[in-house]
């Protein structure tokens, strides 16, 4: 299962386009809301999450997604229970993503020591001990998977579809939506 996971003031594209891209690979994908099911982001889209925070189970867990935002960062950072689950699914040696602002949360719990990451360009200042790499658009390292912006949902939702599915299934789903 994938736990993508929503705070109010989230980027749409950022967690819609990667749920899309795993849902059409058949990989399990929940959008997770911090709060109440129903979550507005940053451009007035409201979206109906499919569960709460305390439904996430990190045993069945495959990946923790974070979508950016600067309002959604925030609220994501502010909730102790998120620092809390990516800090144990990284523990645990579950994948963890973060695209935009949030690899900014991963650099400030110490997550990105010695990795190379993108961000939002202009935030490199906070992907503490990473190695920033401003001209990909997405990037793994290890078990972490980072994306630059909103423009970046496309490459960072089929870079995830990759690590989960391999390869050949993300180049299936490149394919079948003309990207």
């Amino acid at each position: 299962m994938v736990y993508i996971l929503l705070a109010p003031g989230f980027e749409e594209s950022e967690a819609l386009v990667p749920a899309d891209l795993l849902r059409r690979a058949n990989i399990e994908t929940a959008l997770v809301s911090i709060g109440d099911r129903a979550v507005t982001g940053s451009h007035q889209i409201t979206v109906q999450a499919d569960l709460t925070l305390d439904q996430v189970e990190l045993d069945r867990a495959e990946m923790i997604v974070l979508p950016g935002g600067s309002v959604g960062v925030k609220n994501l950072g502010e909730e102790l229970k998120v620092e809390a689950l990516v800090r144990e699914a990284v523990r645990r040696d579950i994948w963890v993503a973060a695209i935009c602002a949030a690899p900014t949360l991963l650099g400030r719990w110490g997550l990105l020591e010695g990795r190379e990451a993108v961000c939002y360009p202009g935030m490199e200042d906070r992907l503490d001990g990473a190695k920033a790499l401003m001209d990909l658009r997405a990037v793994m390292d290890g078990k972490i998977i980072t994306g630059r912006a909103a423009g970046s949902a496309f490459d960072f939702g089929l870079l995830l579809t990759a690590a989960l599915a391999g390869e050949e299934e993300a180049e299936k789903v490149r394919c079948a939506i003309w990207y």
